[in-house]
């Protein structure tokens, strides 16, 4: 028998997050854009002024899998929300409930703190994980497309 327990990610988990952050944009084939450091981990989720916060989901006493987040605000429905920015549960360890268990706590959180929503982005080619969603009863918002600004052109809007 596994025991999988979710907590709350603690200062010296910062290099396993990092270590998620890495196994993550590799499957999304996407570690030539990871920029973040150990130290940004770490100042940003344990620093005086957190801006995201961090799950940890622990197999038998291991971490295998992260989530982390961060509050939004929703004008139409008047009250926060929580976006999920990542979610990650190593290969060897899904089909466990990790994920499941990851996402029923933010669910949780959200219900306790009476907030309108939870959200996340998924990448249109990892079928894997839309399926696993769609499983969980969530919904594509197909009218929505994401816009993103960054690098030179957000110091240039910048001014």
């Amino acid at each position: 028998m596994t025991d999988l327990i979710i907590r709350p990610a603690a200062p010296t988990d910062a290099a396993a997050i990092m270590g998620f952050i890495g196994e993550l944009a590799e499957y999304e084939r996407l570690s030539h854009a990871v920029e973040a450091s150990e130290a940004d981990i770490a100042r940003d989720l344990f620093g005086p002024s957190p801006r995201a916060w961090c799950d940890i989901a622990e197999l038998d006493g291991e971490p295998v899998g992260f989530a982390l987040w961060f509050y939004n605000y929703s004008t139409f429905k008047g009250r926060a929300g929580i976006y999920l920015e990542d979610l990650f549960v190593r290969p060897a360890a899904r089909r466990g409930g990790a994920g499941k268990a990851l996402l029923r706590r933010l669910a949780r959180r959200c219900v306790d703190e009476g907030l309108g929503r939870l959200e996340w982005a998924v990448l249109d080619w990892n079928a894997p994980a839309i399926g696993f969603y769609d499983a969980l009863g969530t919904e594509a918002l197909d009218d929505w497309t994401v816009r993103r600004v960054s690098g030179a052109a957000l110091a240039k809007l910048a001014g």
